[in-house]
């Protein structure tokens, strides 16, 4: 089974007599007189017409279940297809716009066949602003360890420390340190009873706490 298996149904069917538009369109999955809807997304055939379109979006906002993708996919097509007439039909079928344009950035960054029936919405647009190697990655994780969309954006966030973390290492490995400075260093090390290593955090652990402070201070004032 695909990674992005799911069921199909009808939304709708083309309306009786309607006359397709020719030229390009979405991938013409299924019938070509009908609007599919999917787990992952919304199926809309070639040639579909405006009106059509207009109503697939009329209906897809009295659905009560209607997914993110569904009306991603569907803003996406409009946009595609109907450029001087889509926000018309956003319009027309009572959605709000911001939401949709939402829908549809996360619908465009991941094609149908790379959306993951096993996974929500809510997961992809979590890594919409990824590159497509690190999203295939964070996706199988979130897929074999059942993660929520919380889960995700929490391993996420670990991430970025440690690679914060690696890269300050790596700085402060390639800083240069004159070597009189070292000897004062050593001397006052000496002196307090600690490790270089250990006298040199505390000391930077405790101008870092007083410049933060005073900056605090100083922004509590000017409010």
């Amino acid at each position: 089974m695909s990674k992005n298996d799911a069921t199909k149904s009808v939304l709708f069917r083309r309306k009786v007599g309607s006359v397709p538009r020719q030229g390009g369109g979405a991938s013409g999955v299924g019938q070509p007189d009908q609007v599919l809807t999917t787990n992952v997304g919304l199926q809309l055939p070639v040639g579909l017409t405006f009106e059509n379109w207009e109503l697939a979006g009329r209906q897809l906002s009295g659905l009560v279940n209607s997914t993110s993708w569904w009306l991603g996919d569907w803003l996406v097509y409009g946009k595609d297809h109907y450029s001087d007439r889509y926000e018309r039909g956003v319009r027309a079928a009572g959605l709000q716009y911001q939401t949709l344009r939402n829908y549809a950035w996360v619908s465009r960054r991941f094609p149908m066949d790379r959306r993951r029936a096993s996974l929500s919405f809510q997961h992809h647009a979590e890594l919409a602003s990824r590159p497509v190697e690190e999203q295939e990655r964070w996706l199988d994780q979130a897929e074999q360890q059942g993660w929520s969309t919380k889960q995700l954006r929490r391993a996420m966030r670990v991430a970025r420390g440690d690679e914060t973390r690696e890269t300050l290492q790596a700085e402060m490995t390639r800083l240069a340190v004159p070597d009189q400075h070292l000897q004062w260093w050593h001397r006052a090390a000496t002196q307090s009873g600690a490790e270089l290593e250990q006298w040199v955090l505390a000391t930077l652990d405790n101008a870092a706490r007083e410049v933060l402070e005073e900056l605090q201070e100083q922004a509590g004032v000017s409010a």
